[in-house]
């Protein structure tokens, strides 16, 4: 999909966010419990420079335009999932595969949104003449 500039290196974290829900899926149907830990090792270690980074940019900058022009239930889908991702996040410290691979579906299912629905809807209304 063709992306505006200011939606374009967000579209690109996606990639990242992807790979991490991939691996998690892999290691939950591994069912093994060294590949749990060592996934959510991996989750937890990238979360806060490739996640938490992303959503800070999403929440600052691109949901707040998106309530101003009235997308208010995309804003609040956008945050309660980020908020989810955290506190599963924060779960994965303690791993187990039913959070992981919670984790690891909602993961892709919010990247997917967002490229689908959420910035399909800011490129409409927040950037037409894209």
């Amino acid at each position: 999909m063709k992306r505006h500039a200011a939606l374009l290196q967000l579209s690109r974290e996606h990639h990242v966010a992807l790979k991490l829900a991939r691996q998690a899926r892999f290691a939950c149907d591994a069912g093994l419990d060294a590949a749990i830990i060592q996934a959510a090792g991996a989750i937890r270690g990238s979360f806060p420079k490739e996640l938490e980074a992303h959503f800070q940019v999403e929440e600052e900058n691109l949901l707040p335009a998106m309530a101003a022009v009235g997308e208010n239930v995309l804003v609040r889908r956008v945050r309660a999932e980020h908020d989810e991702l955290r506190d599963l996040n924060r779960r994965l410290a303690d791993p187990d595969g039913e959070t992981l691979g919670r984790f690891a579906a909602l993961l892709n299912d919010h990247v997917r949104f967002e490229e689908r629905e959420l910035f399909e809807a800011a490129q409409r209304l927040l950037y037409p003449d894209a």
